[in-house]
Order: structure tokens, then C-alpha cells, then sequence
């Protein structure tokens, strides 16, 4: 018989893990962020990756079929695909029929839901299987009331999707712990309540609910405690801006960090949109933050650097830094900057 589960603020204790990831057909990076950020932060609990036919996007893990995976321990197939829309491809299907009827139950971050799909459901029925849905917010969520609440937060904020958001909120968090500060990541998108195993999917939200969800997801603390508060979409992004806004206002965070990445030049899927400068969303956000929170301010700037040099990546981060006189760093190279990032979002 099968089953479906949601998975909300405190109920993914349970999922089956190890898993095998898919991929897809998907042909941009961007898109692929589930799968390239599980095997990033929880790469424990990965065996393989698996794509179809003309993907040339890889995790760098081995290449297993379900059975393969399967042998090898895995217990549930990840949709690691994140595309616009949360679409489920039905070019995907065959494959994610065979993940069941090998014996991996589904675990999807897609806005479509996989119990609504009627061979994925028969597939499951049929062979037992769970179709867990990440992506489903908690019930009764209430309308945000922007109370100013106890304790510390830091959100990130982006120029775009898919571009470093949740990486910067994850290294920050793993950063201040070790510098010992008392602190929480907060996930708000599918990947990094995967990563988590807690948080709300803000972008399945009802919009009239966003602000109190984001206040949901960072609760009253201790006044020494921080919340480092995964972003969403960007401000300027012309169809999540919205998810973007109602994160900030309910977060109320205190500092923000600007997540970029040099040589972007348009909003990702959307060409005839430039990306915003990082001094026009730092001055945005500052002015729709102060809304719920006065103090709002900005402390530094994270820099997505995959794929430059080590000597263009410091460059472009000193050349960013000296423009603003922000702290500039790329979370995922550990080195100094890093650091004067972390010490100024505690100052």
C-alpha cells in the first residue's frame, strides 16, 4: 500500500536515506542545485547520481542505475532537479516508474506534487513504495504579525536564484558555530530542508502567509543566539520577488549578506532581464527591510567564485570589498576573508 508524506518544519527525522539522485535531462547547473547541494553538505547520505540521455550536468558521484544504487544501499531516489515551476518532466517518468519498481521510494522538492501523477501513483501502489513530497508547508500558518522577536538573525539575499543564498547561509552557520556563537541554519527552500532535515518551503507558501511563515521558521531565542535564515529568489527577480519579500519582512533580520556571482549578466532563465548591481540590492533591501525591522543593515558580500582561478577570485573579491567597504568573500574557499565576514555579522 502506498503512502505519501509531507514534510513540514520538524518532520524529516524519517526519511529514507542513503540516496540515489536524479538528475534529470536538465542542461543548466542552476537547475540541478537539489542534487549538487546534497552531494555539497550531506554527502553521507549519497550513493550515486543517475541522468538521463543528453545531461551533461554531474555531481561528480558515480553513475548507478536504480537496481545498481539500490544493491548498493540506497533506499530512496531524490528528484535533484529544481527547475522554474517545480514542474515534474514527463520525460522523466519512465525513469522514475523503474526507481519504484526497483524498490527506491521518491523523495521530490518539486511544486508538483508526485502522488497527483497518475502512473507515479500506480507505480508506488503497485510496488509498495513511498511518495514523500518536501515541498509542502505546515498547516496553519498564521498571518504574519511583525512582533519583533528575541534573539539574533542574519538572512542572505541574492542579485538572483540560484547562485549561492543557501551555501553562504550553511557556511556562515558552520563558521560562527565554530567560532563559538550560538547559532542556527534556517531552511527555506527544498534543498536545504534536505539538508537540515527541518525548515518551510517559503515558495509553496500562500502569499498572504509568507511574512508569518519566515516568522515561523525563526523563532524567538536566546538574545546571544543567531538564526542564519536561508534567502529566497531575489528582489529584483521578476517572478519570485515576492517569495523574496515576504522572507524579509518576516524574518526581521538584523544584517543582512548579498550573495553574487561575477560574470552573471541576466536573471537566470530570463535573458531579457540584467541582473541588478549589489549596491541596487543592498539599498532595496535596507529600504523594504526597515519596514519590520529599522536596525536593518547590510555587512558584506558573498561571492559564488566556482570555476575562476584562486588569483581571480581574490581579485574580484577585493575589488567588490574596496568599492563598498564591505567584507567580500567566497564561503566555499575558507580562507581570511571568510572569516572578516563572519566577525562582522556579530559586530
Amino acid at each position: 500500500m502506498t503512502s505519501t508524506s509531507t514534510a513540514a518544519v520538524h518532520a524529516l527525522a524519517a526519511l529514507p536515506q542513503p540516496y540515489l539522485l536524479f538528475l534529470g535531462d536538465t542542461t543548466e547547473a542552476g537547475f540541478a542545485k537539489t542534487a549538487i547541494g546534497l552531494h555539497d553538505w550531506a554527502p553521507e547520505v549519497c550513493v550515486a547520481e543517475w541522468s538521463l540521455p543528453g545531461c551533461p550536468i554531474s555531481t561528480g558521484l558515480p553513475t548507478m542505475t536504480p537496481a545498481q544504487a539500490r544493491a548498493a544501499g540506497a533506499r530512496a531516489m531524490v528528484i535533484g532537479v529544481a527547475n522554474g515551476g517545480g514542474v515534474i518532466s514527463a520525460t522523466w517518468l519512465p525513469a522514475l516508474v523503474e526507481a519504484l519498481e526497483q524498490g527506491l521510494d521518491l523523495v521530490s522538492g518539486m511544486h508538483q506534487q508526485l502522488g497527483d501523477i497518475p502512473e507515479l501513483a500506480a507505480a508506488a501502489e503497485r510496488s509498495g513504495r513511498q511518495l514523500i513530497n518536501v515541498r509542502v508547508p505546515p498547516r496553519g500558518i498564521p498571518v504574519g504579525n511583525g512582533r519583533k522577536r528575541s534573539g539574533k538573525r542574519v538572512l542572505t539575499v541574492g542579485t538572483d536564484c540560484a547562485l549561492g543564498k543557501k551555501y553562504t547561509a550553511l557556511a556562515l552557520a558552520r563558521g560562527l558555530r565554530g567560532i563559538g556563537v550560538d547559532a542556527d541554519f534556517r531552511a527555506s527552500g527544498q534543498t536545504g530542508i534536505l539538508i537540515a532535515g527541518s525548515g518551510i518551503p517559503m515558495d509553496a507558501v500562500v502569499a498572504d502567509f509568507s511574512a508569518g511563515a519566515a516568522e515561523l521558521l525563526s523563532p524567538d531565542a536566546a538574545e546571544d543566539h543567531w538564526d542564519v535564515i536561508e534567502g529566497q529568489g531575489s528582489l529584483f527577480h521578476p517572478a519570485y520577488a515576492g517569495v523574496s519579500l515576504g522572507l524579509l519582512h518576516g524574518s526581521q533580520p538584523d544584517v543582512f549578506v548579498v550573495c553574487h556571482q561575477p560574470g552573471r549578466q541576466h536573471v537566470l532563465g530570463y535573458p531579457d532581464y540584467p541582473l541588478p548591481s549589489i549596491e541596487d540590492v543592498i539599498d532595496l533591501t535596507v529600504r523594504l527591510g526597515r519596514r519590520t525591522n529599522p536596525a536593518i543593515r547590510c555587512v558584506g558580500v558573498s561571492l559564488n567564485t566556482h570555476g575562476m582561478t584562486e588569483q581571480d577570485a581574490q581579485a574580484a573579491c577585493a575589488e567588490i570589498s574596496a568599492r563598498l567597504g564591505l567584507p567580500t568573500a567566497d564561503p566555499m574557499r575558507q580562507d581570511g576573508r571568510f572569516n572578516r565576514l563572519l566577525e562582522a555579522c556579530i559586530a
